[in-house]
């Protein structure tokens, strides 16, 4: 399961690709080191347009205390429509976050990532 991830096109060609025309985020700049708890790119279908925007990525479930465990930031797709912190929001609030590479950091020997 990835835990960061990169979006490295610009702000134009991602336009361009979701067929978007206005973007509703100040300083996009292309990044190689998406991290869960940041803001991200994300693309929202109004029901007549695609809509560029920034949301934070994580999910903390309505049932769970904020702060009381870091939010979720992945999930199974075999499983997902099983779990009860994604069932609903499933059918009912879907984006797409735009990404073109993903990857983990490992631990090598000497505790260098």
């Amino acid at each position: 399961m990835c835990g960061r991830y990169t979006i490295t096109i610009s702000l134009e060609e991602l336009m361009l690709f979701y067929h978007i025309a206005e973007s509703r985020i100040p300083h996009y700049q292309p990044r190689y080191n998406v991290a869960p708890g940041q803001a991200v790119p994300a693309i929202i279908h109004d029901g007549s347009d695609n809509r560029l925007g920034e949301l934070r990525w994580g999910l903390t479930p309505a049932w769970m205390q904020p702060g009381a465990a870091k939010p979720l930031i992945n999930a199974r797709s075999e499983s997902v429509h099983e779990k009860p912190a994604f069932r609903e929001l499933l059918r009912t609030r879907r984006c797409l976050i735009p990404a073109d590479g993903f990857y983990e950091w490992q631990t090598l020997d000497g505790g260098a990532k």
